[in-house]
Formats: structure tokens, C-alpha cells, sequence
């Protein structure tokens, strides 16, 4: 008689075991790959923006003050610039006080034409804020430009761009600003100066703001060049222009954005000078500084208010936008962090 066979001592699942390796846990390769946004978000540039209580402060009243200058027809109550909407009756109302003849309450108070101080003051951001980033985008491009012209040239061409900057910064800014304003609207035809009073006052900041951007551009330019990439750049033929858009202006933007952060604090003050010495914006577009013109007229009389809500308003935006700049130009300093 022929004895059994044993059976495998090996129980089923060990004779045939899973060779599944790589549905234990995922490689690294298969893990998905974080946002743009997450990545934004922990950068050293973002955790240094969330661990400065002061950048944090000064972006939120420039976030709410342009928010509310870009909706001011949606915000304000009233419509200061509607001649059927205003009541001579409403004049000189004190704020949060009802008025003696109309019984109307204005958050602000109102001036002398009875416009609400509150609405004036939103719709004159949106002049001064248009004003202050229209001239430092003219003042960077302009500069900018020079700038990178005058470093990767050299030569006369550097000479003569540099002089004229130091000719410039001979005078000051506001003088500077003064002059080609009344240059340009001496050539402007009569019936066309109110419409383009806002388009010379322009001209004439971003003329007297151009220096700093193309001495700064100037100085990283001369680094840049000398350098292995522009050199490898020449070699395989790349024309100037497209060396200087290409590969040097990418390399000199950081400290360029930080100066027009600070500019454009100095540029909304410098509006505001010029309108306050009623050669800026015209008086049927009044901006923050024509409003503070306007209130210090009424100060000694004891119309307060009408003067000191526009000048808080334009300190306000001043200083959060300055603050917001040093806290930029720190942050981008590689030599600080």
C-alpha cells in the first residue's frame, strides 16, 4: 500500500505570499505637490509679512482706503458732486449733530456748499490715489529705462543721463514738480487746462521722481553686467535691448519695487502740496489736498471739521503706505534676514 503524500506544511497565504510593496505607503514622488498658493504662503517673504504686527496694520488701512476710494460712488452716502443733490441749507452742519434748518445728520459734517465732508473725502482719494499711482508708474518706467541705458552703455551716454540727475537733485522735488507744471499748462490751450489738469499734474510729479529710480538701477546695472550670464549672453549673439529687458532688468527689480512703495507716499503728499497751493487738481475734481485747502479757509471760524478729516485721511494713507515700504525693503534685504 502506496503511504500519502504529506500536505505542504506551509499554510496558503505563506506559499504564495504578496510581493505588493508599493501600496504600503506612497513614494515620495507620488505625493502630490503643494499650490502655488501653499507655497506662497510658507515662504520666508509671507512668514516674515505674518510675524510683522506693523507690515500687517499698515497693509490693511492701504487695503481700506483704496477699497474704499475705488467704490466711494457705492459707499458715500451722497454724491458731492451732483450740483441738483446739494442744500446751501445743509452748510457748515456739525458732525453727528442734526442740522438747525434741514434736521439732516452727516457722519463728517459738511462744508460750506453743504457737501457731505465724509463723501468728498472718498471721492477725493480716488484723485489723489490715481495721481500718486500714475506718476510713480511714469517716474519708474522713465527711470528704469535711463537707468539701465546709462549702466550697460557707459560712456557719454551714462555721462550725460548722470549729470542731469545730479542737476536735478540740485532742486528740491517740489520745485522741481512746480516748474514743469507751469510749463506744461502755459503750453496747454486755455479751454483744455481743466481737462488735463490731472494728466500735467501727473506729468509734472513722475518728471521730478525719475532720479532715484535710474541711480539705483544704474549702480545694480554696473554689478550686473560684469557678470558670467550677461557675458554668456554676448557669446551667443543676444542683441543689447534684449540683454538689458531680458536677463539684467529681472536681476534689479527688487530694490526698484521698494522705491516705489516709498514714492508713492512721497508722490500722493507731493499732490496733495501742489492742490494745496491751488496749482494741482482743478476745483470740479478736488482731490486731498484742494479739500484741506478748502478747510483751512473755515479753521479760525470754528469749522474744524471740514480741515481736519481730509488731513487725518491723507496722513493716514501716508504714513501706511511708507511704513508698508520699509517693512518691503527690509524684508527683500538678504543682508537682514
Amino acid at each position: 500500500m502506496i503511504p500519502a503524500r504529506d500536505s505542504d506544511p506551509r499554510p496558503a497565504a505563506d506559499a504564495a505570499p504578496s510581493r505588493k510593496e508599493g501600496s504600503a505607503a506612497p513614494t515620495e514622488a507620488a505625493r502630490p505637490r503643494p499650490s502655488r498658493v501653499a507655497r506662497a504662503w510658507d515662504s520666508d517673504f509671507a512668514h516674515n509679512f505674518r510675524h510683522s504686527p506693523v507690515a500687517m496694520a499698515s497693509a490693511f488701512v492701504v487695503a481700506l482706503l483704496i477699497c474704499a476710494a475705488v467704490f466711494a460712488p457705492l459707499v458715500s452716502p451722497h454724491d458731492p458732486f451732483d450740483p441738483g443733490s446739494l442744500d446751501l441749507l445743509n452748510g457748515f452742519s456739525a458732525p453727528m449733530r442734526p442740522n438747525e434748518f434741514t434736521g439732516d445728520v452727516f457722519w463728517l459734517g459738511t462744508d460750506d456748499q453743504g457737501r457731505d465732508v465724509f463723501s468728498t473725502i472718498l471721492h477725493g482719494m480716488r484723485i489723489s490715489l490715481f495721481v500718486g499711482f500714475a506718476a510713480v508708474l511714469f517716474a519708474m518706467i522713465l527711470g528704469v529705462a535711463l537707468g539701465l541705458l546709462a549702466g550697460y552703455r557707459g560712456g557719454w551716454t551714462e555721462t550725460v543721463i548722470m549729470r542731469v540727475a545730479d542737476v536735478q537733485l540740485t532742486f528740491p522735488s517740489i520745485l522741481v514738480a512746480l516748474l514743469i507744471f507751469g510749463i506744461a499748462k502755459g503750453v496747454t490751450p486755455v479751454e483744455y487746462r481743466d481737462q488735463m489738469a490731472i494728466w500735467v499734474l501727473i506729468l509734472a510729479i513722475g518728471l521730478s521722481d525719475w532720479v532715484q529710480f535710474a541711480r539705483v538701477v544704474r549702480g545694480a546695472t554696473l554689478v550686473e553686467k560684469n557678470k558670467e550670464y550677461v557675458q554668456a549672453a554676448r557669446l551667443i549673439g543676444r542683441s543689447p535691448g534684449a540683454i538689458m529687458t531680458r536677463h539684467i532688468l529681472p536681476n534689479v527689480l527688487s530694490p526698484v519695487l521698494v522705491i516705489a512703495t516709498i514714492s508713492l507716499a512721497l508722490a500722493i503728499i507731493a499732490e496733495a502740496t501742489l492742490s494745496f497751493l491751488g496749482v494741482g487738481a482743478p476745483p470740479t475734481t478736488p482731490s486731498l489736498g484742494t479739500l484741506i485747502r478748502i478747510g483751512q479757509e473755515f479753521l479760525f471760524s470754528g469749522e474744524w471739521w471740514i480741515l481736519l478729516f481730509p488731513a487725518f485721511t491723507l496722513l493716514a494713507l501716508a504714513l501706511s503706505v511708507n511704513l508698508l515700504g520699509d517693512w518691503l525693503r527690509d524684508a527683500l534685504n538678504p543682508r537682514l534676514r
